[in-house]
């Protein structure tokens, strides 16, 4: 079940629910737009991601959409995922850390102004988009849905090409293109419910 709102975010994740709180007021505190998406908390600046804040199994973190940009605050950034994550940079609490607003405002002000500087890292184009095979017989079948695929954007076409490839067996296959085939026809993205800001 997606979660409608921050407060509900905080109330699902009891064990982190004072620490969420803390970040949260640290958020609110600024002139950014707090909202959902993805599942999670997520701060903009005229529509565009600043910072989130989520929950995990052993942390919480505040995250920072281009936090590799930041320069004057860093020693508390970390790459979730080293080699993978170009932008993203995380500031992670375990249980018992101390959250202290007065030194996370500063990294949340100075990726405001990384933000209304426009400064942005560009990802990288992936490889071709390889359509996979289920999904080109579908369209064989039924040209309105391939006609629907070419004019998602090329990430949502992605987004589905790899929604069926990443299944190991046939008839997951089979069922996730079942699933899909009405989505692709409306014109929404794989993972556009949880992009509600």
């Amino acid at each position: 079940m997606a979660v409608k709102s921050v407060q509900e975010y905080i109330e699902t994740h009891p064990i982190w629910e004072k620490e969420l709180e803390s970040l949260r007021a640290i958020m609110q505190n600024t002139e950014l737009e707090e909202c959902i998406k993805w599942g999670a908390p997520v701060y903009a600046l005229k529509g565009k991601n600043v910072a989130g804040i989520a929950a995990f199994k052993n942390h919480c973190a505040l995250w920072f959409f281009n936090g590799a940009l930041l320069k004057e605050n860093t020693i508390l950034l970390h790459n979730a995922q080293e080699g993978k994550t170009k932008a993203l940079r995380q500031i992670r609490f375990e249980k018992g850390d101390k959250i202290e607003p007065e030194i996370l405002q500063k990294y949340v002000l100075e990726a405001i102004q990384i933000q209304r500087e426009g400064k942005e890292i560009k990802p990288v184009p992936s490889k071709e988009l390889v359509v996979p095979s289920e999904l080109q017989a579908a369209f064989k079948e039924d040209k309105n849905l391939e006609t629907s695929f070419q004019q998602l954007t090329k990430g949502k076409q992605r987004e589905y090409a790899d929604y069926i490839s990443q299944a190991k067996r046939e008839t997951t296959k089979q069922s996730r293109l079942e699933k899909i085939k009405p989505m692709i026809k409306n014109g929404e993205g794989l993972h556009d419910k949880y992009k509600n800001c």
